[in-house]
């Protein structure tokens, strides 16, 4: 049976380079790199060596990035840490209706504790409205959390007009930029972010590295005790492997970018022209998206039924975040755009391209889908 795997955005293959190179450094460097001897010495140089790389990847300075295990973790180091170094400051937070779980499930946890948090709305394309955010600040303000490329839809938010609003006002701000590191510039200096969040995994890198950027002069207080890795504000033994095939993922994207965006224009094209002959709706702003995410709608059709036969005819994509796997109820991004019950918010399939894909195989999985689309209307 051929196998044709479309769900990119939950998790990416690993570049074979990425491979080759933490291969080499859990064969040869296995010191601590909090050891004093040769052997702790060497892997702190991979590790500093391959901060250097990473930061210059959004203009930041070395010292501004920390290692993480990924996204989840980074997203929950920077909401924990400024609601306890700025509640002096106000017990009110904004962030989107259309945010990762890692992101609103903590939010959700901590209005349990008290906080305020303002959730905007977004459009039927995906977007949140500037003028929103306007009017949700208040001099209680203290954080803003909106991601760069939404995870289920592609749907890239203003973040840059977000940044411009933002800076003259108290509030922190906070971009969760995992769908988007790596397959586009991000300046955290142009842009005026505060933190940025990002994960190794979705760029052909291995999973459990990420990072956490914070701006110089931003408070922080860490999560774990025990260490003094990370200056002090991530206690634990590096991961220094998956540092180091974080790094070198980096150096590939960046030899490549333009490349990798034609050709996820390409399968993105390829796979719709497939569907021009039977009812769908496009629920992503072509426009407005990065290339390699696509979400798509058919009425009539049992969400379930549909992933369930797509799987069964090889073809691996999902109904959305990696992170509510086994779950298919309305997806909470399908909901905010199009409202509850609608048909588009109960039946979505995220299609995303990568590594490894090609034009025929996307078309013969488009064709597949057609299919069973067909038979289950």
């Amino acid at each position: 049976m051929k196998n044709v795997y479309l769900d990119h955005a939950a998790t990416s293959p690993m570049h074979p380079d990425v491979i080759c190179r933490m291969t080499d450094v859990m064969n040869n460097y296995y010191g601590n790199p909090s050891s004093l001897h040769q052997f702790g010495r060497a892997t702190r140089k991979i590790i500093d060596d391959c901060r250097r790389i990473i930061s210059r990847e959004i203009n930041a300075q070395p010292q501004e990035v920390i290692f993480t295990s990924g996204g989840t973790e980074s997203n929950n180091i920077v909401l924990r840490s400024v609601t306890a170094t700025q509640k002096h400051l106000g017990k009110h937070m904004i962030t989107t209706a259309i945010e990762h779980p890692s992101v609103l499930d903590t939010y959700a946890e901590l209005e349990k504790e008290g906080w305020q948090v303002t959730y905007l709305p977004v459009s039927e394309q995906g977007a949140i409205a500037i003028e929103d955010l306007i009017a949700a600040l208040t001099d209680e303000t203290i954080l803003v959390s909106i991601m760069a490329v939404n995870n289920e839809t592609g749907v890239l938010q203003p973040i840059d007009q977000v940044a411009s609003v933002l800076a003259d006002h108290q509030s922190f701000f906070h971009v969760d930029s995992v769908q988007a590191f790596g397959r586009s510039l991000i300046d955290v200096v142009a842009l005026g972010v505060d933190f940025l969040t990002a994960s190794a995994h979705k760029i052909n890198g291995p999973k459990g590295a990420g990072l956490l950027y914070v701006k110089n002069g931003t408070p922080l207080v860490s999560l774990t005790y025990g260490g003094e890795q990370e200056r002090n504000r991530r206690a634990g033994t590096e991961n220094v492997a998956g540092v180091s095939g974080f790094a070198k993922a980096v150096e590939v994207y960046q030899s490549c970018r333009a490349e990798y965006s034609a050709n996820a224009i390409a399968l993105r094209e390829a796979f719709l022209s497939e569907l021009q002959d039977i009812d769908y709706w496009l629920n992503t702003d072509l426009s407005q998206s990065s290339p390699h995410i696509l979400n798509v709608s058919f009425p009539n059709v049992c969400q379930e039924s549909l992933l369930t036969n797509l799987d069964l005819a090889g073809i691996a994509v999902s109904s959305g975040s990696a992170c509510s796997a086994g779950s298919v109820s309305a997806s909470h991004v399908m909901v905010a755009m199009f409202g509850e019950g609608n048909d588009r918010s109960n039946n979505s399939v995220r299609i995303s391209f990568g590594l490894g894909n090609t034009v025929d195989e996307v078309k013969w999985a488009a064709q597949e889908m057609k299919k069973i689309v067909k038979s289950l209307q």
